[in-house]
């Protein structure tokens, strides 16, 4: 997996699903391209999935179970 210089140095690839640890926002809830907090959203089997209305860019957060 690249790491967060690797993605900023890079165009971002808006057709993968990047990991959050990878691309964490800049500011906690918006998007890094547009600032945007529009965002759709879903959770199943412990994987959240984030895409920004905006800019299209995905992220995903997975969460164990205790």
């Amino acid at each position: 997996m690249s790491n967060l210089k690797d993605i900023k140095e890079q165009e971002i690839d808006l057709d993968k699903v990047y990991a959050y640890v990878e691309f964490p926002d800049k500011i906690s809830g918006r998007c890094g391209s547009y600032n945007s907090a529009y965002f759709k959203s879903s959770i199943k089997g412990g994987v959240f999935l984030r895409e920004c209305r905006d800019c299209g860019i995905h992220a995903r957060k997975v969460y164990k179970h205790r």
